[in-house]
């Protein structure tokens, strides 16, 4: 048996061989590749906002049948080799998460729309609409049927336009109803966070950024340490074996580890873990409190928006419908618009052809009415209770949910920002044999 002399004699000549210089060139050789690994792959992650990258004839066409791996790398789909960051390039897929799994929780269509105000988006409808009326009344009758119109007395005309801004606050608070109570099919917050994050993908590189600043910084100094400390038997074993090519593979499990250690700092465990004394958790979600104002922020200002609802109305996938509903809502008015005349105008005109005159009158009306709804200024002020509800809805959720709903759009890209940390792992290691190894390599 080997004694204990013999162990500790072994040992002794392999710390009198050891070349000291050489073995902790390595572990900081290591900390500066794992600070560059985290810092581009951060760079990965959010850069560029859009594609970069030029477009191969016949890829798209063969893209498909490509490995599934092979398919997520941006631009590979739409026939183009390059680069989009890949929380950009997945944005839609991130909306849809977060809807699916945070946002559906936190308040409804109906919830949304009632911390919008309607009797203030009503009002403000009124005051911004009543002074076109006389300017829209005149505009659809000689466009949709100017031999009515002229032929109709001005004292009647005049008449017309003042009783329809008399009937102006009515009529519009009667279409706001109409809306709250058809909301949840009219509206779909699923389908308007998922356009406006395609649309522009730099609103959730915002929100990253805006309430992970530290941590994400904090990734990459974790960078340097996690490669320095995963550097140090990377060295014992270059010391004991002195085979140069050992390096470089050992290079890539330094960076793969040090890429997988980063992503785990920031997203797990999303829920408080003890070990001993410390509690172990998960970057994003220990500071979830402030970080769902920061979303209810964005989430306010640039997805769920007053503008944005208002458009979603006339031009989303229900606007047919919303259109229609509004203006049947509308024809009442043009009747007590006419008022006592009403009988006459319509025996005058003829049934049908008066019927026609108010449907297309109501029609046309349908965009004007809704339009203050896409004013900018007024929909920042209404905007407000929106980033309190989501903010406030976001704390409570589960802090798994919440880390979910930011990392599962990414995740099955995870492997990419691995695969590079391996990549330059791999380069470190040839780069350091190449400055202290080189002459046993030839």
């Amino acid at each position: 048996m080997t004694s204990v002399v013999d162990v500790l004699s072994g040992w002794s000549d392999l710390v009198e061989g050891t070349d000291w210089v050489a073995f902790w060139s390595i572990p900081v050789f290591t900390a500066v590749i794992g600070w560059l690994i985290n810092w581009s792959g951060l760079w990965m992650l959010f850069s560029p906002i859009h594609f970069h990258g030029v477009v191969v004839p016949g890829l798209a066409r063969i893209a498909g049948s490509l490995p599934r791996k092979v398919q997520e790398i941006p631009g590979v789909l739409r026939g183009g080799l390059g680069w989009q960051g890949i929380v950009p390039a997945r944005a839609a897929k991130m909306g849809s998460i977060a809807v699916d799994r945070a946002l559906s929780r936190m308040a409804s269509a109906s919830d949304l729309y009632e911390q919008l105000e309607p009797d203030r988006i009503a009002a403000h409808i009124v005051d911004v609409f009543r002074p076109e009326i006389p300017f829209l009344v005149d505009e659809i009758m000689w466009r949709e049927h100017p031999r009515f119109w002229r032929d109709l007395p001005r004292p009647l005309r005049t008449t017309v336009v003042e009783r329809v801004q008399d009937r102006l606050p009515d009529v519009v608070g009667e279409v706001m109803v109409e809306i709250g109570e058809h909301i949840d099919q009219l509206f779909d917050p699923k389908l308007m966070v998922i356009e406006n994050f395609e649309k522009d993908p730099s609103i959730i590189v915002r929100i990253f950024k805006d309430f992970g600043a530290r941590e994400l910084r904090m990734m990459v100094v974790f960078g340097a340490i996690f490669g320095f400390l995963l550097g140090i038997p990377v060295a014992a074993v270059d010391q004991a074996f002195h085979i140069w090519w050992l390096l470089p593979i050992l290079g890539v499990l330094v960076g793969w580890t040090t890429n997988l250690l980063g992503m785990l700092l920031i997203f797990a465990p999303a829920d408080p873990r003890r070990i001993g004394p410390f509690k172990i958790q998960a970057l994003f979600a220990r500071r979830q409190w402030e970080a769902s104002d920061v979303y209810g922020k964005h989430i306010a200002a640039n997805v769920i928006t007053l503008e944005h609802i208002g458009d979603h109305l006339l031009n989303g996938a229900s606007g047919d419908r919303t259109r229609q509903m509004l203006a049947s809502a509308l024809e009442p008015a043009v009747n007590a618009a006419v008022g006592p005349a009403y009988g006459a105008v319509r025996v005058a005109v003829g049934t049908r052809r008066f019927d026609a005159i108010r449907s297309s009158v109501a029609e046309s009306a349908v965009d004007y009415t809704l339009m203050p709804m896409r004013d900018a200024a007024f929909s920042v002020k209404q905007s407000a209770n929106i980033r309190r509800l989501i903010a406030e809805r976001c704390r409570a959720l589960p802090p798994s949910t919440f880390v979910e709903m930011m990392r599962a759009a990414i995740k099955e890209d995870e492997w990419l920002l691995y695969a590079h940390g391996a990549i330059m792992g791999l380069a470190g290691g040839f780069l350091h044999v190449a400055v202290f190894d080189w002459w046993n390599v030839l």
